[in-house]
């Protein structure tokens, strides 16, 4: 079938516009606002309150992106049903699901970030720069997160299945991980497991974001065993190519993938 020139941002439109009058897109919002003030009011700096907003950041955007990801696809199957009687392409349709679920996404949530530190003047030139890099990479982990969702609702049959499996990827990634890894560390401490250890942590983005993060804001002591050992690789080039390109790949593969399995998919 072929698709007409503005079928994806069709879609996009819609689902924006539907964001904007449902509650979740609010509560989403709400959620980081919420978080940025009490941390604020309870640390008094900005730089304090950035610390701590870093893991609260990295366990609530996989989260949220993984839960209104696969909610919103069964949700939209009648929707979808819909459109695919139209000559309309499917690849274009899953473009515009998914931007329509990322961007709105993203823009809660620098929304409900940088608008506490606005409003209590927080915003100098230093803290400025380490909200922005905080804001692009939970930004760049709900575009990740965002098409781990759909490609989890494409292959679950239903929707109890579909939301324990999402789970299960959240739980796995924000925090069994690291105690995963901090335990192999311990078994294996009489080897040379440096560069293993590098080549783990590239295939867990939560752990190469809280990294970037923690080395940005110069909390060493806050990283664990896996970011330390990263602070050191991180300062060479080689070492920061090679988290551009883990990064580049998790927001690329996933989309590829789901893209390719929503074309396939008997709705």
């Amino acid at each position: 079938m072929n698709a007409t020139p503005n079928t994806l941002w069709t879609v996009v439109g819609y689902q924006l516009r539907d964001a904007v009058k449902s509650r979740w897109l609010l509560q989403h919002t709400l959620i980081y606002l919420l978080v940025a003030e009490g941390l604020l009011l309870a640390g008094g700096s900005g730089e304090r309150a950035l610390v701590s907003l870093v893991n609260v950041v990295l366990l609530l955007v996989p989260l949220g992106a993984l839960v209104f990801g696969t909610m919103h696809l069964y949700n939209a199957r009648d929707f979808i049903l819909l459109l695919l009687t139209q000559p309309v392409e499917r690849k274009s349709l899953f473009g515009g699901i998914y931007l329509g679920l990322a961007i709105p996404e993203s823009l809660g949530l620098i929304v409900g970030l940088v608008t506490p530190f606005a409003l209590h003047g927080k915003l100098s030139a230093g803290v400025a720069i380490e909200l922005a890099v905080l804001t692009g990479l939970a930004v760049l982990l709900t575009c990740i997160f965002t098409a781990l969702a759909l490609l989890i609702a494409t292959h679950a049959k239903d929707r109890v299945r579909c939301i324990g499996i999402a789970l299960g990827v959240w739980l796995a990634m924000a925090i069994v991980y690291d105690g995963m890894v901090l335990l192999a560390v311990n078994a294996l401490a009489e080897f040379p497991i440096e560069k293993p250890l590098m080549a783990l942590m590239m295939v867990n983005p939560v752990d190469l974001a809280r990294v970037l993060l923690l080395n940005l804001f110069d909390a060493q002591a806050l990283m664990g065993y896996t970011g330390a050992v990263f602070a050191r690789f991180f300062a060479s080039p080689m070492g920061f190519t090679l988290v551009a390109f883990s990064l580049t790949a998790w927001l690329l593969v996933p989309f590829v993938l789901t893209r390719r399995a929503f074309a396939r998919k008997d709705f």
